[in-house]
């Protein structure tokens, strides 16, 4: 299950809603061993694109580097679809490298019965897919 406050979901989702119709990405940090998202990292798509996004590789060694001197890890890792559903797309799976990190989805299409946007997670290990619980919590 993810565990998260009000306010990174309400983050994650005006980062989603801004950048569409491109898709939007990021990264939410938090203490190494917790499981505990605690720091908003917005992050550039380089792709630009609708259908597809794809982090700066310059941007996200910055990152990692920052974790570590934080003793941080990538707790959330979350992207935005435009078009379709908040569930992995194969391209979605195949970039998936960090089997301890949940997989955040926000669907900004308007095209469902489930309202404006769905927020999904998902653990997305050696390409297998399983959705899991959202707790959204006021403070941890």
């Amino acid at each position: 299950m993810l565990t998260i406050t009000q306010a990174l979901f309400d983050q994650i989702v005006a980062h989603a809603r801004q950048d569409h119709p491109d898709e939007a990405c990021g990264v939410v940090a938090g203490p190494a061993g917790t499981d505990r998202p605690e720091r908003f990292v917005p992050m550039l798509n380089a792709a630009r694109s609708p259908t597809f996004y794809e982090f700066d590789s310059g941007d996200l060694l910055k990152l990692y580097r920052e974790m570590d001197d934080r003793d941080e890890e990538p707790v959330v890792i979350y992207h935005s679809h435009t078009a379709t559903e908040a569930y992995p797309s194969r391209t979605d799976i195949t970039y998936a490298n960090e089997p301890g990190a949940h997989y955040v989805l926000v669907s900004t299409a308007d095209s469902d019965a489930a309202g404006p946007f769905q927020f999904r997670s998902y653990r997305i290990v050696d390409g297998e897919v399983t959705e899991e619980e959202v707790k959204v919590v006021e403070a941890h």
